[in-house]
């Protein structure tokens, strides 16, 4: 692929007909997309081939890579994070998620620019954050980030300010309120 390095795409075309397998690597384990597969298909001679010089598994449909929970549904192939998101919540929120966050509002406060802008400000200042505090937050937008580009595009706004601050943190609130 042009656009990931661990992305490799074949087509085949055998009397009209194009079969396609797209094979994609994360460390020891392939994740392959093919249109058809028979026992002449594309599919089967590449995963006829792989057994052949490897010790390999076939652990059936996929139904989550990387924290992404993947169904399909006919025509429809539909990720979630709700497992992790829920991970998320009880490492970051241990004593539940607060009230005063709501499912139907924008996932960031009104006031996340301002206090990106103070954090920003306090650094300037000299104001030092604490490392534990800013380890955590770290962590947490790193989290967050990820979920932002995988099936959560709908807060990479609220992350992204998050992400401004990730060295000058000097309290967990902002990014608590950012999530959703």
């Amino acid at each position: 692929s042009h656009s990931d390095p661990c992305v490799f795409s074949c087509e085949r075309t055998t009397n009209g007909s194009t079969q396609s397998l797209i094979v994609g690597c994360y460390v020891d384990d392939l994740f392959v997309l093919y249109s058809d597969d028979g026992p002449t298909s594309l599919y089967s001679a590449f995963t006829t081939a792989l057994a052949s010089r490897w010790n390999v598994e076939d652990e059936g449909p996929v139904s989550d890579l990387l924290n992404v929970d993947i169904a399909t549904d006919a025509d429809c192939v539909l990720l979630k994070q709700e497992k992790y998101i829920s991970q998320l919540v009880d490492t970051y929120l241990p004593e539940g998620v607060p009230s005063s966050f709501h499912k139907n509002h924008a996932p960031a406060a009104d006031d996340l620019p301002l206090r990106v802008d103070e954090a920003l400000h306090a650094k300037e200042q000299g104001v030092a954050p604490d490392h534990a505090i800013r380890s955590t937050y770290q962590s947490l937008v790193g989290a967050l980030l990820y979920c932002s580009t995988q099936t959560r595009p709908d807060i990479a706004y609220a992350v992204g300010m998050l992400c401004r601050t990730k060295h000058v943190v000097s309290d967990l609130g902002h990014a608590r309120r950012s999530q959703t």
